[in-house]
């Protein structure tokens, strides 16, 4: 199938592992994942959440991949093809729509938040924190989370970071970025790592992150493992369709196995190095490290507002924070242009700022939720609480099960040996069993406890 896509594709496999790399490292990276570890036994966890990339994460993304690059259109349009090619129900189509839709959803509020970064930049810069205590630290966030027309703004400018790199294409928008944006983000984390070893307190990091401790594992055990799971399906941006647009732009001669693996593994590492700038700073201030996206916007200021050099290298993080957000945004918007080209015949800008608008329509309606529509509620929580529940509770692990059931059960074997090229060895072997059995399974374990259904029934 020598087919390539009218958007364009990746020049090098270089780019697309960028590309893919920049969309699966997110704000979640650099706080969920560090946070997780610490909390579940250090090292215990660590191995577990290596063993669920491994069984759960890069099965999944290998078939996401795969679908794209058969398809080579946006996700609803590549379900579309390849359901008729396959012989299968129309209906599939429903896994293209749900990863545009959740794409979208999460867009809205993800903007939001990366314009809490944004904001935070220009205030560490300015030495807003400097000398700073909890007290305080919470008065700055409460008067920037309560002001509507200052986060209209941020919110506004981020959007349009993000529409001007997809308007551009895929060859000069989505691949030139990238190709500046993530090796940024690696050098700049290096350098917060390498500062926080000389100003913090990093054998108790290294501690806190590595050192398997089995007792503290063994009494949270089914909780820890269901964390590992849910953290290495999210961290790597499946069920979203952002890895199958990705995807639809990548060249036949690339290894989907081979790249999959560098992905996770670049996603893995900067979970890790993020957990190494972070932690031996917040420990060298006697500060908790367990208070989640409290963490990184009222715990590591005051932080920050005491240790020699803070100011700049307070100021580097939030950068740091703001092109890990902007690589995934990106990939956010990408499959909805993508779709607007297809059928709708736009233009490549035209659908990019109808696209952004409309998400940045949506976003407004999720600051809002957080300060003066913060007490209009669906089911007890706000706009904002709202999405993010239904996208990481449902949308997500339902379209990552759809993947692997398509890939694994829907498909040909013939189709996927033609396309994953792994010819029928013990890799391909492998994948399959993983693809049919292990991956669907442990996600929707994940969506289970998530949903609280484990925890009913007596399993948990």
């Amino acid at each position: 199938m020598a087919v390539t896509s009218i958007h364009g594709m990746w020049s090098t496999r270089l780019a697309f592992i960028l590309a893919a790399s920049g969309s699966a490292v997110g704000l979640g990276n650099i706080w969920r994942f560090p946070y997780a570890a610490g909390e579940y036994g250090g090292g215990a966890f660590v191995l577990v959440y290596l063993i669920c990339v491994a069984a759960i994460g890069i099965p999944i993304m290998m078939a996401e991949i795969m679908l794209g690059r058969r398809g080579r259109q946006s996700p609803i349009n590549s379900m579309r093809t390849l359901t008729a090619q396959e012989g299968r129900a129309g209906g599939w189509q429903v896994v293209g729509w749900m990863g545009i839709v959740t794409a979208f959803l999460i867009l809205s509020f993800y903007s939001v938040i990366a314009g809490w970064a944004l904001a935070y930049v220009f205030r560490a810069a300015t030495g807003v924190f400097n000398g700073i205590d909890g007290v305080a630290a919470g008065e700055i966030f409460a008067a920037l989370v309560g002001d509507a027309e200052r986060l209209l703004a941020w919110h506004t400018i981020f959007m349009a970071m993000v529409v001007l790199v997809v308007s551009r294409g895929v060859a000069s928008g989505l691949e030139k970025a990238v190709r500046y944006l993530m090796p940024a983000l690696f050098v700049l984390l290096v350098v917060m790592v390498i500062y926080a070893a000389s100003a913090g307190d990093f054998a108790g990091a290294v501690d806190y992150l590595f050192a398997p401790d089995f007792e503290k594992f063994k009494g949270h055990a089914g909780e820890a493992v269901l964390s590992a799971m849910g953290q290495a399906f999210f961290s790597l941006s499946l069920g979203m369709g952002a890895i199958m647009i990705y995807g639809s732009y990548l060249g036949r001669d690339a290894s989907i196995a081979r790249n999959s693996v560098i992905v996770a593994s670049m996603d893995t590492l900067v979970a890790l190095l993020a957990g190494l700038a972070i932690f031996p700073v917040v420990f060298a201030n006697g500060l908790a490290p367990d208070s989640g996206p409290g963490l990184i916007f009222q715990t590591l200021p005051i932080a920050f507002g005491e240790m020699p050099g803070g100011q700049l290298f307070g100021a580097l993080f939030f950068v740091l924070l703001v092109f890990a957000a902007w690589t995934s945004a990106i990939s956010l918007l990408e499959p909805l242009v993508a779709w607007l080209v297809e059928n709708l015949s736009f233009s490549r800008v035209r659908a990019s700022i109808l696209a952004g608008v409309t998400v940045w329509l949506l976003g407004i309606a999720c600051l809002l939720s957080l300060n003066e529509w913060s007490g209009f509620t669906v089911f007890g929580k706000g706009i904002l609480d709202l999405f993010d529940f239904l996208t990481a509770n449902i949308l997500l692990p339902l379209g990552g099960i759809l993947i692997a059931i398509f890939a694994g059960w829907k498909m040909a074997r013939a189709s996927s040996l033609d396309e994953l090229r792994l010819g029928e060895g013990l890799v391909y072997r492998a994948w399959r069993i993983l693809i049919r059995y292990v991956a669907p399974t442990a996600v929707m374990l994940v969506m289970l406890n998530a949903l609280g259904i484990l925890k009913l029934i007596g399993l948990d």
